[in-house]
């Protein structure tokens, strides 16, 4: 049976159509996969309350992938320490073929079921952690390899896939699965199926971090302030919490380099 992400297009003669139409018809597909998501609602939370106990306990949570479903994974865990103020060993992202393969395919490199656990070796990854593959059609073997060896050293596991019944679903404890149908252009799963998965990368480290307390109200008190925009961001922030004018602000900011230390400064010498 081909999986779904793997079935011919809805569509045909692509090249033939214009612009206007070749534009109407993705968007129309990609209008599809919030409600592919909203299915997998239950199967997100139960993964994303699993994350959340183990790092709360100290653990870390690493993402798999190969090609498009690695770099979504990559990219993920590269905004966690900018937006929620976290260290950058926290959230791994690994792509199968090293980060040249962020930029530049590997050839075969998803194949290797052995080299994801040995790539994850060089974080000292252990039973503290949680490992979450990323693979659109559920069957590569570097993410079925490296959540099959994670299971046996104690690990809790996740994973993300956009066919239902896959290989690699079936080696997780917390699967989702967001069955996206198929691609506009028939096989390209960084359309529909990057998209669902990236949506579930959003929920799931915005639900953890906000469990974890890096978030305050509905603000990013955390956050790495390195550029101007977001110290701008931060000196609001610190007027709106505190009720003070922008130059106080802004000193504050200053001073304590974080919107959180700063209002906690404040809060506690003038109660």
């Amino acid at each position: 049976m081909i999986n779904t992400t793997e079935q011919d297009s809805h569509y045909s003669s692509l090249e033939q159509l214009s612009v206007a139409e070749l534009l109407q018809h993705i968007n129309r597909e990609d209008k599809t996969v919030p409600d592919a998501v909203e299915k997998a609602l239950p199967q997100i939370e139960k993964l994303a309350v699993a994350v959340a106990e183990k790092m709360k306990a100290g653990g870390r949570l690493f993402y798999i992938g190969a090609g498009t479903s690695g770099r979504l994974g990559v990219v993920d865990a590269s905004e966690c320490p900018p937006t929620f103020g976290v260290s950058f060993d926290m959230v791994v992202g690994i792509i199968a073929g090293g980060d040249s393969a962020i930029r530049k395919a590997v050839e075969f490199a998803e194949d290797d079921a052995e080299q994801a656990w040995i790539d994850l070796q060089e974080y000292s990854i252990s039973s503290k952690d949680v490992l979450v593959g990323i693979a659109a059609s559920g069957g590569t073997p570097y993410v079925i390899g490296g959540l099959r060896r994670a299971n046996e050293e104690g690990l809790i596991t996740g994973c993300i896939v956009c066919n239902a019944g896959s290989p690699v679903a079936a080696e997780a404890q917390f699967p989702v699965e967001v069955v996206t149908g198929p691609e506009f252009v028939t096989g390209s799963t960084r359309m529909k199926a990057g998209t669902a998965q990236k949506l579930v990368l959003n929920m799931l480290s915005t639900t953890v971090m906000i469990q974890l307390g890096r978030v305050k109200g509905n603000k990013m008190v955390d956050m790495q302030l390195s550029n101007h925009k977001l110290i701008d961001r931060g000196t609001r922030m610190i007027m709106q919490e505190i009720g003070v004018e922008e130059t106080v602000a802004a000193s504050l900011l200053k001073e304590h380099g974080s919107v959180r230390k700063a209002v906690d400064f404040y809060t506690n010498n003038n109660s």
